[in-house]
């Protein structure tokens, strides 16, 4: 399932976002890309797989389950879904997670412009 998100809504990188929601960056040695990944259970599947680009002013997000390792030799796809509860769940998830980091930055924001201000009136040069 693609999404994307709008760049000027959020002053972080699509690896930043990724490693805040839970996610831990691997490289696929066979074409080279790096990916995302979020482990389900101890073991490595099945796992929420997400490749993550940046272009045009959005952060494009691919998000797919990944089931199980390929089982066939000399392959190297895997079962994977693009639709379906688990995936819409992640979704979601990754939306609030968005939110959050969002309004984070924003309240990071008004207490800086706060403490600017406070610097800079003239009541708090009175109590100096």
């Amino acid at each position: 399932m693609d999404f994307g998100l709008d760049r000027s809504k959020i002053n972080m990188s699509g690896e930043q976002i990724m490693r805040r929601a839970g996610y831990g960056l691997i490289n696929d040695h066979h074409t080279g890309k790096n990916s995302f990944v979020r482990r389900l259970s101890q073991n490595h599947y099945p796992r929420l797989h997400m490749y993550v680009k940046e272009e045009a002013g959005r952060i494009i997000f691919s998000l797919h389950l990944d089931q199980k390792q390929a089982s066939y030799q000399g392959s190297h796809m895997h079962n994977a879904e693009y639709q379906g509860a688990q995936v819409e769940q992640e979704v979601e998830r990754l939306r609030q997670v968005v939110i959050g980091l969002v309004s984070e930055q924003n309240r990071v924001k008004a207490a800086a412009t706060l403490a600017s201000t406070e610097t800079t009136s003239k009541w708090y040069q009175f109590w100096k």
